[in-house]
């Protein structure tokens, strides 16, 4: 195991270390201590290796993550995990504004709460929340799946397109183009299997399942006051 500390050793030495690793690399295990809300940690890795950041972070922590899974022991910062393409990516706190933005793959778990618009414009991330989301979570959401065990804020789900979202708790409301939709048996095992990954003690069948009513896609002039 590989340890650095933010304190004496640079941020840009650091991520430079990690991502100079390689798909065969034998230094898998890496620990970073001191983060003190550091921007930018752990961005941009490209091998599967663990990285543990000790403390809390900034803005946009392990973002273009592919492979690496990253364990984030505080909170972070606006848009950790974005446009993330695959690995895992574990905050044990509460996350900032656009958790999982632009995502294209991987697993986003965020153990505490999430901020506004998380999710937004998701291509393919899950995304598990074990607390509550706030407000225009998985706006333009396109595919992927965000999975919430609380409670759901404002315009949910606003002009989503082929995106699963299964809330456990309530929505205040939803957003433009957003209805319940009804969970099959296919949604129940999705869920399932996404709640096991994430380490969620849930039940698929206490969560509801939203989806886009598929009328934004096209636009009519009928009903030009929709959009």
């Amino acid at each position: 195991m590989q340890t650095i500390d933010l304190a004496t050793t640079p941020l840009r030495d650091v991520n430079a270390a990690l991502q100079a690793q390689a798909s065969r690399t034998n230094q898998t295990e890496w620990v970073i201590e001191n983060p003190k809300g550091a921007h930018a940690i752990a961005v941009g890795l490209d091998a599967p290796i663990e990285v543990t950041v000790k403390g809390s972070t900034g803005y946009y922590c392990a973002g273009m993550n592919k492979q690496a899974t990253v364990k984030v022991t505080g909170s972070a910062g606006p848009g950790v995990a974005e446009n993330m393409m695959s690995g895992t990516v574990v905050i044990e706190g509460d996350a900032s504004q656009y958790a999982g933005a632009t995502g294209h793959g991987g697993l986003l778990v965020i153990k505490g709460n999430a901020s506004s618009r998380c999710g937004i414009s998701m291509k393919g991330i899950d995304i598990v929340v074990f607390g509550n989301i706030g407000h225009m979570s998985a706006f333009m959401a396109q595919s992927g799946n965000l999975v919430v065990l609380g409670d759901a804020g404002d315009a949910l789900g606003d002009s989503l397109y082929e995106a699963r979202l299964f809330v456990r708790g309530t929505v205040k409301s939803l957003g433009s183009d957003c209805i319940e939709k009804e969970m099959r048996p296919e949604h129940v095992e999705i869920l399932r299997d996404l709640l096991e990954r994430a380490g969620a003690d849930a039940k698929p069948e206490e969560f509801k399942r939203y989806g886009s009513a598929r009328k934004l896609y096209n636009f009519h002039v009928d009903h030009a006051g929709a959009y």
